[in-house]
């Protein structure tokens, strides 16, 4: 992750938003595009569209980008091996602090266990860390072991954007320009099947949220 990005979700209005979720926080660019951040849901307790995601997992699980732990904890609590890594260091003691295990790590960071990993998650819209999907997908290929699992949350419509952007606190920007990426599910199969991976299913839940599952090439 770029340092713009790094600081920008580290501290300042993010951080604070993790022990606080009313503040409304959102992405936005110079041309009028928003992306509301969902903060007081990622900050409460796993919901019934999570639960799809936390029983297709296996093995031991790798939480990219795990904010408050809310799926680090759910996962704990059934009996499962989970890390979850985060550039904030407010999310890692909130997860920790909900007995869960953290890092304060970014994904392309140097990680435990690389190519060992069973599943890894990327959930929130994490897809779009860094930017750039191929990388990000490529990258966590080299995370889990040659038959590994990809839990990813895609996009609701069928978009494959690059955007500059900022976080935002209500009206006003409170961060630095840094990369960010939205992708569909038809987009995410198709970086998928360039970057060491094989889409196996597809599901919508009932709250609206669109995940497609990927398993690792050999």
């Amino acid at each position: 992750m770029t340092d713009p990005a790094r600081r920008a979700w580290s501290s300042g209005s993010y951080a604070r938003a993790i022990h606080t979720p009313e503040q409304t926080l959102s992405l936005r660019d110079g041309e009028g595009w928003s992306l509301p951040l969902d903060v007081e849901r990622w900050c409460a307790a796993a919901n019934e569209s999570d639960r799809t995601v936390l029983r297709r997992c296996t093995g031991r699980v790798l939480d990219i980008g795990c904010g408050a732990g809310r799926l680090v904890e759910a996962l704990t609590g059934r009996g499962r091996q989970v890390l979850g890594i985060d550039v904030c260091p407010s999310a890692v003691i909130t997860t920790v602090c909900r007995g869960g295990s953290a890092l304060s790590r970014s994904v392309f960071d140097p990680l435990p266990e690389e190519g060992r990993w069973e599943t890894a998650l990327l959930i929130d819209g994490n897809i779009g860390i860094g930017g750039d999907p191929r990388r990000l997908l490529r990258r966590v290929r080299d995370l889990v072991h040659r038959e590994g699992l990809l839990l990813v949350e895609a996009a609701a419509t069928d978009v494959d954007e690059r955007r500059r952007v900022r976080i935002h606190a209500g009206h006003g920007p409170v961060s630095a320009v840094f990369p960010w990426a939205l992708v569909g599910a038809t987009a995410l199969s198709r970086h998928a099947a360039s970057s060491g991976w094989t889409e196996t299913e597809r599901w919508t839940t009932g709250g609206g949220r669109h995940f497609v599952a990927l398993r690792a090439c050999r």
